[in-house]
């Protein structure tokens, strides 16, 4: 800063050599345009009206198109000069407001500022010297009347303002976007700022991408501490609702800008993956944006972004193809009364000193500098900026307009106030009017709160200045030429969740290829009946959709994590809805219960036909061998296991829960110790024909019988516990088959149903041991070998049946079980009784006591008999 002044020291110096006998304060240099209006006080205004176009030269040769409106290497800004107009309006309607400065009639300096240093430096010491000198610490006007200064569209230009302004307490009021570095007093004691904070910015934006589902979003941001101050919340709020960051582009400074740079970070956002791209930074920094269409058109990308960039003003006759379709975030303002009507009647007539009206006039009606040669009937001094397309002006009054209008009254309030207490100030005194020094303001600027003409409240300290409000914008350009900006929602951070954000997207016109809502995500959706599985070492917004497991539902869209199905319900074959189970059990009616039900008549009614044929032949020598009364307790057994089986069709109730497994484990237990009883009389029958043998005393009805009673009663004892400790019960099983609740018997106790299941089993292998040892006795009537098969066949059904059972489920389970009762049951029946029924009736020549006389060992057969 010190070089820059000491370089504008040596060239004024230089300047007063040549000039020897002139007075110092008449050495003017060629410098920007200003314009000034006299008054008993002066507010300064800076505003970004002109800009040099070094680069931009250089661009249009690039392109062989060269711009229909150059001005000696400068473009004139149209659409700032609406932020000029509202300090006039406000200064007009000031000196008009006889309540408000009565007596005093306020002015206004005008000076362009530059988006670098060394020009804003040179308008800064244009503004403290006076009549367009550049002499630091010099004032070429006999009457200070310099109070203010209005200026900053942005915190840069603020900044480099500040270091030279600060240095005479000058007060400068920015009206750009609020920035948290120009609230730190010690840097910046002399700086004050209008526009509300936009600290929310990022979260209605994100917003905004939630609701239409953008989950992949790129950003490019300006390189400065603005722009990544923004990146960081913008991120973070991102990360919170779950969405994701495609790319990141930082854009230099706007005085580090070059051709070269342009064109390869439009290069890198044109191959961005994602269809939605935010890009964040003001007028300034991202102007070189407003040429960005050939050869680098970007087709079918949705911009988000705000209106301190307005990218909607850009050449002459240069359509805009790249950003149609975007959405801008406007700081909500209100309408002041009658600024429209002050607008319509702004004509170089009116204003003939003014000096950027005219350029303006040049620039956007594209007439001649010169108004003698204003023939056509757009330049004429009727025509009005009513009829000027967007581009070039906005009728409206926008946010920054809107804050140099409330400055202008906040410096108007400030000097009113302080002209009351009068008496309790110091000033200069000069020919004409009361001068307050400029650092006198301070203490009423700080403090400084007023409701404006449309009723809001104004405030000067950063701490009490409020959240922005936002406007949402759709930008679109016709086919005609015409270019609208169209309200489609907006965004109020301090309105309660839910009442926040609204946005109406029926009413959005997206890009000219799009005609429906355009999608920007990493991975499709995944639709109901399958869940997000995100990719090993990838981003949550890359995913691959998983069908839902056997039992498990998505009934939304991008669900991070199937739900279960309720236990009576099933999830559907699309595995998108849960739909009610159907209660099912064995029945008498269905074709397998209705099988297994004539099969157990069947074998029932085999067992009765047998019974019969042993009544009917009891005389005869093999039945007499074969010890009546046992067999009639095998068949009378066997025929009840087989009946036993019917308590496992039909729905379970708790009689036929209580009965089913204490009926069938007495029964087989009696069938099974009958076995055992006749298979140990048979052995004890061949150890009495032995000369001199002790065994005689075993011979006989009660050794069988006691036996069976004997091995019954046990388990009797163990039915009886079960049932009165934890007995079977009804119950219900929803997980076997996905589709049916099963409904069944509850076992109660597993402890005592395994128990009473192993001493069937204990019995059925001592039976099977003993028949095993007694096989090679001789036949003659001898069963032991078709015993021995039977507790064969029966042991394999029941050491088969416990895997498979465990194996199966639904209503197969019962199926197996009843399975297992009738082949184990029929197993006994037909190895034991089929081969004496095949004698008595097929073969009567051998149940002869002549053919039992040939035979040996045939007395120990008959001493077998009872």
């Amino acid at each position: 800063m010190f070089l820059h002044l000491f370089l504008f020291l040596m060239v004024d110096l230089l300047q007063s050599v040549e000039h020897r006998g002139t007075p110092l304060c008449f050495l003017k240099r060629k410098l920007s345009p200003t314009h000034h209006r006299d008054g008993d006080l002066i507010v300064g205004g800076f505003f970004p009206l002109i800009i040099y176009e070094m680069t931009f030269v250089h661009f249009w040769k690039y392109f062989h198109t060269p711009p229909e409106k150059s001005l000696n290497g400068f473009q004139y800004q149209e659409k700032h000069y609406n932020q000029v107009l509202a300090l006039v309006f406000a200064v007009e309607e000031i000196n008009r407001d006889a309540g408000l400065l009565p007596n005093i009639t306020l002015g206004f300096h005008i000076y362009n500022s530059y988006p670098n240093d060394v020009n804003t430096l040179e308008s800064s010491l244009m503004w403290l010297s006076g009549q367009g000198m550049v002499i630091p610490n010099y004032h070429c006007e006999k009457k200070g009347k310099s109070l203010v200064v209005i200026g900053g569209a942005n915190s840069e230009l603020s900044i480099q303002m500040a270091s030279l302004l600060e240095l005479y307490k000058f007060p400068q009021i920015t009206y750009g976007p609020f920035d948290s570095i120009l609230t730190d007093k010690v840097h910046f004691p002399s700086v004050y700022q209008l526009s509300p904070k936009d600290s929310n910015l990022a979260l209605g934006m994100v917003q905004l991408m939630v609701h239409f589902n953008w989950t992949w979003v790129g950003l490019v941001i300006i390189d400065n501490t603005r722009g990544e101050s923004f990146l960081l919340d913008i991120r973070e709020e991102m990360a919170r609702k779950g969405v994701c960051v495609a790319s990141i582009e930082r854009v230099p400074p706007s005085e580090k800008y070059t051709i070269n740079i342009h064109n390869e970070i439009m290069q890198r956002i044109g191959g961005f993956s994602t269809n939605v791209i935010v890009i964040y930074g003001d007028t300034n920094s991202l102007r070189t944006f407003q040429y960005a269409q050939h050869p680098y058109v970007i087709w079918n990308k949705v911009w988000i972004t705000t209106s301190h960039w307005d990218f909607i003003m850009r050449p002459h006759g240069m359509p805009v193809v790249t950003f149609n379709g975007s959405l801008i975030f406007s700081g909500q303002t209100k309408e002041i009364p009658s600024f429209k009507t002050f607008l319509r009647t702004v004509k170089p007539a009116k204003y003939p000193d003014d000096i950027f009206l005219k350029r303006f006039w040049h620039s956007a009606f594209q007439c001649p500098v010169d108004t003698s040669k204003w023939e056509q009937e757009i330049c004429s001094h009727n025509a009005s900026l009513e009829i000027l397309p967007l581009r070039y002006f906005d009728m409206s009054m926008s946010s920054q307009s809107y804050n140099v209008y409330n400055a202008v009254y906040a410096v108007a309030w400030a000097l009113h106030q302080l002209l009351i207490a009068r008496s309790e100030m110091e000033y200069r005194r000069d020919e004409v009017s009361l001068v307050p020094y400029p650092w006198k303001l301070h203490s009423l600027l700080r403090n400084i709160q007023f409701h404006n003409s449309v009723g809001d409240q104004v405030f000067m300290n950063e701490k009490s200045i409020p959240m922005a409000n936002y406007d949402i914008n759709n930008f679109v350009a016709y086919h005609n030429g015409t270019e609208v900006l169209v309200k489609v929602g907006e965004f109020i951070p301090q309105a309660p969740l839910g009442e926040d954000f609204s946005i109406h997207g029926n009413i959005i016109t997206w890009s000219q290829l799009e005609e429906q809502t355009p999608r920007s995500v990493c991975s499709e959706s995944c639709g109901s009946g399958f869940r997000k599985s995100v990719r090993e070492g990838d981003i949550i917004c890359c995913f691959d959709c998983v069908p839902c497991p056997v039992g498990k539902i998505s009934n939304q869209t991008d669900m991070k994590r199937c739900i279960a199905c309720p236990e009576d319900e099933y999830a559907n074959k699309e595995r998108n809805r849960c739909l009610p189970k159907v209660e099912i059990f064995l029945t008498f009616e269905e074709p397998l219960g209705m099988t297994l039900t004539c099969t157990t008549l069947i074998f029932c009614l085999l067992t009765i036909l047998i019974i019969g044929v042993f009544v009917k032949h009891q005389d005869t020598p093999l039945v007499k061998a074969n010890n009546i009364i046992i067999s009639y307790t095998l068949l009378f057994s066997l025929c009840q296991c087989f009946l036993s089986s019917l308590l496992f069709i039909g729905k379970p109730t708790s009689a036929t829960c209580l009965l089913q497994q204490t009926i069938f484990g007495i029964t087989f237990t009696m069938a099974i110790s009958s076995i055992l009883a006749k298979t140990i009389t048979v052995l004890i029958a061949f150890k009495v024909i032995r000369p001199g043998s002790r065994n005689r005393k075993w011979m006989g009805s009660k050794t069988p019988i006691s036996i069976i009673l004997i091995c019954s009663l046990i388990q009797v004892i163990l039915c009886g516990i079960w049932l009165l400790v934890s007995p079977p019960f009804p119950d219900t099983d929803p997980y076997s088959e996905p589709e049916h609740i099963l409904l069944k018997c509850n076992e109660g106790s597993l402890i005592a149903f395994y128990s009473v299941l192993g001493y069937m089993g204990f019995l059925a292998l001592g039976t099977f041991t003993v028949a095993f040892l007694a096989r090679n006795l001789p036949d003659t009537f001898n069963e032991t070998k078709f015993i021995t098969f039977s507790m064969l066949v029966f042991c394999s059904v029941w050491i088969s049946f416990l895997p498979t059972y465990q194996s199966t489920k639904g209503k197969m389970m019962v199926v197996v079980e009843i399975f297992s009762i009738l082949s184990s049951s029929g197993g006994l029946l037909v190895c034991i009784f089929i081969p004496k029924c095949y004698v008595i009736l097929l073969r009567p020549q051998w149940n002869t006591q002549q053919w039992v006389n040939h035979k040996p060992y045939a007395r120990g057969c008959q001493q077998s008999r009872t």
